[in-house]
């Protein structure tokens, strides 16, 4: 997200080159909207089920990342790279804000009161949230983008949650998203090691 405020910034002040960027952040945006109703459907009644009214805060957020969004588009539709930029950097702001707050608040609370296996599932569940023709440019984009340990954190997610078939055909495009890199995913994963207590729901580091 960061790549993509920085680009709406330069297009507002004339360089070129800004639709490619904008196509970028579309495909963005649809991988949120299917991580956000996959948390919305499967991970809010978990949430609830351990601490009651937690969960009502981060899908008031999603709503808040839907509306801003709705305002991008609006400003990419008429070409305004002003309105273009302003509207990015909104959405980044309050994308940020969102994530980070899952990352010291919900994951925590999912990590000490919901057992591994429970959330494993959904996590699982969650992976095939995307249309099944999509899922293979949701891999290619998000694994080049995380750190080894979020890779990990989501491939062993997505073992316990995905059945084999489904779960090899993932390793396949993982391997295909990652390269050279694969070695070392493959060693810990081998080892069935997680580098934290609290599964990777998140979406690992944004472009």
């Amino acid at each position: 997200m960061k790549r993509i405020d920085t680009a709406a910034l330069d297009a507002a002040r004339g360089k070129p080159g800004l639709a490619a960027t904008i196509e970028r952040f579309r495909f963005f945006n649809e991988v949120l909207e299917w991580h956000a109703e996959g948390e919305d459907t499967l991970i809010g009644p978990l949430l609830e089920s351990v601490a009651p009214s937690v969960y009502a805060t981060y899908e008031a957020d999603h709503r808040g990342l839907d509306a801003a969004f709705a305002a991008l588009r609006d400003a990419v539709s008429v070409r305004d790279p002003v309105e273009t930029a302003r509207a990015t950097s909104a959405f980044k702001f309050h994308l940020d804000l969102h994530l980070d707050k899952e990352d010291a608040h919900m994951y925590r609370l999912l990590g000490e009161r919901v057992p591994v296996a429970e959330l494993g599932r959904a996590i699982g569940q969650m992976g095939r949230a995307a249309p099944r023709e999509r899922f293979p440019e949701v891999v290619a984009w998000m694994y080049p983008l995380m750190s080894l340990d979020d890779r990990v954190s989501m491939t062993l997610d997505w073992q316990r949650g995905m059945p084999p078939q489904a779960f090899d055909g993932a390793v396949q495009l993982i391997k295909r998203a990652i390269g050279d890199d694969w070695a070392a995913l493959s060693q810990r994963i081998s080892n069935g090691a997680r580098p934290t207590a609290t599964p990777a729901l998140h979406l690992g580091e944004t472009p």
